[in-house]
């Protein structure tokens, strides 16, 4: 069978469904047809100032990019356009969280080496702050901000202009696509994939021999999946593009303005949403409050999907009630491995483990063999088959990560499992947020899940601290409708169903837990703020 290309599979569908809306986002609706143009334009236009591929696939180690790169500090509004044009010019478009500092920004496209920026107005000054020597090309996209653009920046809808309607570049499956990780515990790191591989292994993909199975299929489909989490984060990329290169219409947020569980609500109601996509509590919880607020009509709707952070199980039920002839699918994967593992719950019948995805498993603690279904063992999940060749400019790292073992190059992205006797796949949490304390390991996703199933809890954050006693103490910052004695009730929950030492030695009443951009807990945050109160004698 033959390996594809995402751009070569978007342009057999477009030609399929040509009329078909692809993009909806705000006011702005494209068809299939005007973005296949469009993007061959836009690749034409940065293939004729020599972007594209400058070293083969071939001659580099797997840790290596020889392709051109631009960094995209956009907004969700003409996001896959961008992507899909760079793509065709086989440049890697890569994603820059639009919410860090510009500090941050600096130090990550300092990192990823772009020649080129496409960028919205509004973020003209950070880009300016943060663009590092030797970027070539600036490119600015209209999102209605009043303020001035850098000097030297070319309009987007100038450089489409600018590009010639042909010629077709021809691309490769081993054309890279890269994706920053969150930096939910440290710096991003970009995560290298083959566009043959990640169309497999994360967007519903499979090689075919001609493009007639890509047309009949795009020809029965056309739902509109609706991606309410933002596109400068994985999950967001994933779902959007699953739908996309099947023929689905995607409906994006309008992010110009915060997240609003009601406008939400409202475009999956006059869109007739088939699914979406959110990225845990950050989005649950609003979602669950505002449909308790005010009716919609979402009989269309069949499925909510939700990965990238945990999302508390008060929610899922609450979504059910809510929505009993849908379906709750809880998505495990990450950058470095695309989707492994899920879990569909509904109405009476919630699942808390994941099936696995085709090369979706565990590892022992040693990471010499694979786990057998039923034993004990905490170890590693992981994935194997068509996974990234590495990180980004880093040996050290993608040797780590992306292990040979029995001779099967794996992705072991760090996160701690056992293997149910079923074969399914028990998330404990990330090994860099695993507090050992008295010499026991506590995984901090399994206290939080307690923390939050408390009714006057809203939401809750587990982390470690230094402690003269235990090494490492458990602290919760937790934000409660209610204060009186919320501390010494939390401990006794924990305790009634976690070991002893997994209940929180100190609790931290905050009024709001911090998320990034992307929807996921900002840990260091909270690692600080436990620091702090430490610092002031707060806590048990």
């Amino acid at each position: 069978m033959t390996e594809w290309t995402l751009s070569g599979v978007f342009d057999e569908v477009a030609a399929a469904v040509p009329d078909r809306t692809l993009t909806i986002c705000g006011e702005r609706r494209r068809s299939f047809g005007e973005t296949a143009l469009r993007t061959r334009k836009f690749a034409n236009f940065l293939a004729e100032r020599g972007f594209g591929e400058q070293t083969p696939r071939a001659e580099l180690e797997r840790w290596e990019c020889g392709q051109d790169r631009i960094a995209l500090v956009m907004r969700n509004d003409q996001y896959l356009d961008v992507m899909i044009g760079c793509m065709k010019a086989r440049v890697v478009p890569v994603n820059i969280n639009h919410h860090y500092t510009a500090h941050e920004i600096r130090d990550l496209l300092a990192y990823v080496r772009p020649r080129g920026i496409v960028y919205h107005r509004s973020f003209a000054s950070v880009v300016e702050q943060a663009a590092p020597e030797g970027v070539e090309l600036l490119i600015s996209v209209d999102d209605g901000s009043d303020g001035p653009d850098l000097a030297g920046a070319i309009a987007y809808e100038d450089a489409v202009a600018a590009g010639a309607d042909e010629p077709v570049i021809e691309t490769s499956p081993d054309d890279l696509m890269m994706l920053c990780t969150g930096g939910t515990t440290g710096r991003p790191k970009g995560v290298l994939w083959r566009q043959g591989d990640v169309y497999v292994s994360s967007m519903n993909g499979a090689d075919h021999e001609s493009g007639d199975g890509l047309r009949q299929l795009a020809e029965m489909t056309g739902h509109v999946w609706f991606a309410v989490s933002p596109l400068s984060h994985a999950a967001g990329i994933w779902t959007s593009f699953a739908g996309l290169l099947s023929g689905q219409t995607i409906a994006l947020y309008d992010d110009r303005n915060r997240f609003d569980a009601h406008t939400a609500l409202g475009i999956a109601e006059t869109e007739k949403a088939a699914l979406l996509t959110i990225v845990g509590d950050a989005y649950a919880g609003p979602l669950v409050r505002a449909m308790r607020e005010r009716s919609y009509d979402l009989s269309s709707l069949l499925a909510i999907g939700t990965g990238g952070a945990a999302t508390n199980p008060v929610h899922r039920r609450d979504l059910l009630d809510l929505l009993p002839h849908a379906y709750i699918i809880e998505g495990y994967g990450s950058s470095e491995t695309g989707g492994m593992g899920f879990g569909r719950s509904t109405k009476g019948n919630e699942v808390d483990a994941f099936a696995p995805m085709p090369g979706g498993t565990a590892v022992s603690d040693d990471r010499t063999r694979f786990l057998i279904p039923g034993e004990s063992e905490v170890g590693w999940a992981a994935r194997t088959g068509r996974v990234p060749l590495g990180y980004l400019d880093d040996r050290a790292a993608t040797e780590r990560t992306f292990p040979v073992i029995d001779g099967v190059r794996m992705a072991i992205p760090g996160d701690r499992a056992t293997v149910d006797a079923d074969g399914a796949l028990r998330l404990l949490g990330r090994d860099a947020l695993v507090v050992n304390t008295g010499g026991e390991k506590v995984f901090v996703e399994e206290v939080e899940e307690v923390l939050r199933a408390h009714p006057g809890i809203s939401d809750a954050l587990v982390v470690g601290r230094p402690s003269e006693k235990w090494g490492n103490e458990v602290v919760a910052l937790v934000c409660a409708d209610a204060t009186d004695d919320i501390e010494s009730q939390l401990r006794e929950l924990c305790k009634e169903r976690l070991a002893g030492f997994k209940a929180p030695k100190a609790v931290i009443l905050v009024e709001e837990i911090r998320r990034l951009g992307n929807g996921k807990p900002d840990y260091r945050w909270a690692m600080a703020r436990a620091a702090q109160d430490a610092a002031h004698g707060i806590g048990a």
